[in-house]
């Protein structure tokens, strides 16, 4: 998959959490405090800064996956190099 066609995936992966949890493109930009247009850009995978990502992700309830999703201590091979980063796991949150 190129990064292009991964920011399409998230973007749709956005606008289809919006949609099930009812909320329009006004009220999702409004509580994240960006624009509408940025929100469309996010959503259409044009790209956008990624604090406006997180932002977003936040009203929609999703922050937490995506910095789960990224977390190298979340693979076996993260786990079995931990060493390398000098920190092991902190505990689940419940």
């Amino acid at each position: 998959m190129n990064s292009s066609d991964g920011m399409r995936r998230l973007g749709e992966n956005l606008r289809s959490r919006r949609i099930i949890l009812g909320l329009s493109q006004e009220l999702v930009a409004e509580r994240a405090d960006v624009s509408r247009p940025t929100l469309m850009r996010l959503e259409t995978g044009e790209g956008g800064k990624i604090e406006h990502l997180m932002k977003i992700a936040s009203v929609l309830g999703i922050a937490e996956d995506l910095i789960s999703a990224v977390d190298p201590l979340n693979t076996d091979l993260g786990r079995a190099r931990a060493h390398l980063l000098g920190r092991q796991r902190a505990p689940r949150r419940k």
